[in-house]
């Protein structure tokens, strides 16, 4: 399923307020690939889980794709973790690309991932609140996003958001 969320601060930590729980979004450094590697692993295996998706890639790929963003993100894309209690409870990251029917920038939330026993605190939406407001200030016209036909849980947070579910396309891969 495609989402849309075209009215997309650069403020590197932002605490919640509106969550019954006190949360950090920071933008990811090197020194948070430690944490951010098992939240990545979580991530993978879900999918390899629920939609059948391997091989796994392998630690040192997941790393050497984090450094990628942090050596360059305003061409590459950047990732946010969320920090409780100075603990690692989700993650998300945005990747840069350019739509030519809009002549313009667009960002692609290509994972969002909350830990399960953190759910339901609204964590993911400020991910994706936090990654929507990163994307406008950094002159991209929306922010796209795909999840699984599966995944009902996040579609009922995606639906929450004022993203708009995209009908217009159908999804192909071709494997390289």
């Amino acid at each position: 399923i495609n989402y849309l969320l075209s009215d997309t601060s650069d403020d590197e930590h932002i605490m919640s307020e509106n969550s019954p729980i006190d949360y950090s979004v920071d933008i990811v450094t090197e020194a948070d690939l430690p944490d951010l590697l098992p939240l990545m692993r979580a991530y993978c295996t879900f999918y390899e889980e629920t939609e059948n998706i391997s091989p796994q890639p392998t630690d040192d790929l997941l790393l050497l794709l984090c450094r990628k963003l942090i050596s360059d993100p305003e061409h590459e894309g950047i990732q946010f973790i969320v920090r409780q209690q100075n603990r690692s409870i989700g993650f998300a990251t945005l990747y840069w690309t350019w739509q030519t029917l809009t002549a313009s920038r667009v960002a692609v939330m290509n994972d969002l991932y909350v830990e399960p026993e953190s759910r339901k605190h609204g964590i993911a939406t400020r991910l994706i609140e936090r990654c929507r407001d990163y994307a406008r200030s950094h002159g991209a016209s929306c922010l796209k996003w795909l999840t699984s036909n599966k995944n009902l849980r996040a579609q009922s947070v995606y639906d929450k958001t004022g993203a708009i579910k995209s009908s217009k396309w159908i999804d192909y891969e071709l494997s390289l």
